[in-house]
């Protein structure tokens, strides 16, 4: 089993974050001085903000620098940028420019073995390609069309990534998927319809993509999840998952 110590040091922050663009696989990806320049259209923040993948000689010069970057793209720059010592000159930088801290979102580690007993359930269908069933449940009734689009979308053009549902009377009523990639296993797009939540639907999912990730050998697992969704804090708390950092999205209003 995978131990992590904290702060994880910075070859697993750096192929942590890789391995996120791995997952939402933005159309293209640009690397300047320690960062990572996704660009994308689409409605997923991860996808399309830029994010510093070392805590430590990142200068606050590179704001204007990336902002320009984005503008040449025809597209308003975001960042996502976590909340530590090291970068808070570029929080000052991106405060002085008029960005906003958003979305304060963590980042959690664990182990695959801990994940696989986290449900004695049946576990949920898991397959290489985004099936129509797996899709259908970014598009139920309770989200947001666009944006369930746009992820059905992003999660479909990973080559890296499989699919997991679970089917109640002949409909898809929870979905997630996970990338196997940098020696990671990561959690995304993580759905169930609301009228069949509290059943225990997402643990069966969960245990699906890990029993995968075990059978590609890979020990360590990591997920993002908005400070504010208490009821996947804490699922994913049972699950033996800790947070490694929490990051802010800094935009302009």
């Amino acid at each position: 089993m995978h131990r992590f110590r904290f702060p994880l040091d910075p070859l697993e922050i750096a192929s942590l974050e890789r391995a996120t663009l791995d997952a939402v696989a933005p159309p293209a990806v640009a690397e300047i001085d320690g960062w990572l320049l996704p660009f994308d259209h689409g409605s997923i923040g991860r996808a399309k903000s830029a994010v510093p993948i070392r805590y430590e000689r990142t200068h606050a010069r590179d704001v204007a620098t990336i902002e320009s970057l984005y503008a040449a793209r025809g597209l308003q720059a975001a960042y996502r940028v976590a909340d530590v010592p090291g970068l808070a000159a570029i929080q000052a930088a991106l405060a002085h420019r008029g960005y906003q801290a958003q979305q304060p979102t963590l980042v959690q580690v664990g182990s695959v073995a801990n994940l696989r007993a986290l449900s004695h359930g049946t576990p949920a269908h898991v397959g290489t390609r985004p099936e129509a069933a797996w899709a259908s449940v970014y598009l139920a009734e309770g989200f947001d069309p666009v944006d369930g689009a746009h992820r059905i979308q992003a999660l479909s053009r990973s080559q890296h990534m499989v699919y997991a549902y679970v089917e109640e009377d002949g409909q898809a009523v929870a979905a997630g998927t996970a990338a196997f990639s940098q020696g990671w296993c990561s959690i995304h797009g993580m759905r169930t319809i609301p009228a069949r939540r509290g059943r225990g639907l997402a643990a069966r999912i969960l245990v699906a993509l890990a029993n995968t990730a075990s059978e590609h050998k890979l020990e360590r697992v990591f997920l993002q999840v908005e400070e504010g969704n208490t009821a996947a804090l804490a699922l994913y708390s049972r699950a033996g998952f800790e947070t490694a950092w929490r990051y802010h999205y800094w935009r302009k209003p």
